[in-house]
C-alpha cells in the first residue's frame, strides 16, 4: 500500500477512535503524576491557574467553532468523514482544523496541571502525530469531494495557527444553543480530568483530603448540568435549531 494511502487509513481510523484519547491521556497521567516532585503553594497555585486557563481558552475555541457551524460542513461529523459544503467564513478563514485546535489546548491544560513539564512535552508530541494523521484523512476526503475549490481556501491557510489577518466574518450568527447542545460532554470530561489529576496528586502526597470541597462541587455541578443538557437533547426540541448539526 503506498504511504499515502497508508496515512489515509490510519486518519480515518483514529478519526473514528478519537473519542478514546482522553482515556489514554489519564492512563498516561499517573506515573507522570506520582514521579513529579512537590512544588511551592505559591508557584503550584500559579500553575494551577494557567492550566485552567488553557483549558477554558480551547473551550472558547471550540464553543466559536460550533456556534458559527452550519449544518453539513466539515468538522461537524463523529464516526466518519461527512460534509454537504466548506465552511470557509468565521474561524475556518483563520485556520483549517479548529475544533482540533480547541482539543489541544483543553487538554494541554489538564496536563500542565499535573506540573510536568516533560509530560506537557510528550503528550504534546503525541497529539501532533494522533492528530496529524486525522486531519491528513479528513483534507484527502474534502480534496476529493471539493476539488479546486478546497485546494484554492487549503493554500491559503495554516493547518493549526489562526492566521488572525485573514478572518472573515462568519455568515451564521453565533448560536449558544448549539454550544450547548454539543459540549457539555467536553467540559464534562475536562473537568473529570482536572479531579482525576488532583486526586491522585493528592494521594500520591498522603494527604487525607484527596479531593478538595471545591473540587467536590464542581464535579457535581458540571455532572448535573451535563444530565440535563443531555436529556434536553435527547428527549425534547427546546435544542433543536434549523440549518445546524
Amino acid at each position: 500500500m503506498a504511504l499515502i494511502n497508508e496515512l489515509e487509513k490510519q486518519g480515518n481510523f483514529l478519526f473514528k477512535y478519537r473519542g478514546q484519547f482522553p482515556v489514554v491521556l489519564f492512563i498516561l497521567a499517573i506515573p507522570f503524576i506520582y514521579v513529579t516532585e512537590d512544588v511551592n503553594p505559591l508557584l503550584a497555585e500559579s500553575y494551577t491557574f494557567l492550566a485552567i486557563g488553557l483549558s477554558l481558552l480551547g473551550f472558547v475555541i471550540r464553543a466559536y467553532t460550533i456556534g458559527t457551524t452550519p449544518r453539513g460542513t466539515s468538522g461537524r461529523n463523529t464516526k466518519e468523514q461527512v460534509a454537504v459544503q466548506l465552511n470557509s467564513t468565521g474561524i475556518y478563514s483563520m485556520l483549517r482544523h479548529p475544533l482540533y485546535l480547541g482539543n489541544y489546548f483543553m487538554w494541554i491544560g489538564i496536563v500542565y496541571f499535573t506540573y510536568n513539564w516533560c509530560f506537557v512535552v510528550i503528550v504534546s508530541l503525541l497529539y501532533w502525530v494522533y492528530y496529524e494523521r486525522i486531519m491528513f484523512a479528513e483534507e484527502r476526503f474534502l480534496e476529493q469531494k471539493f476539488g479546486q475549490n478546497y485546494l484554492d481556501w487549503a493554500k491559503t491557510l495554516p493547518a493549526f495557527i489562526p492566521k488572525f489577518s485573514s478572518l472573515n466574518k462568519s455568515d451564521i450568527p453565533f448560536s449558544l444553543v448549539s454550544v450547548l447542545r454539543r459540549e457539555y460532554s467536553g467540559v464534562l470530561a475536562t473537568v473529570i480530568g482536572f479531579v482525576f489529576v488532583d486526586f491522585f496528586r493528592n494521594y500520591f502526597a498522603g494527604d487525607d483530603v484527596l479531593i478538595s470541597n471545591l473540587s467536590i462541587n464542581i464535579l457535581i455541578v458540571s455532572v448535573f448540568l451535563s444530565l440535563i443538557l443531555r436529556t434536553l437533547k435527547r428527549h425534547t426540541k427546546l435544542l433543536n435549531e434549523e440549518g445546524r448539526s
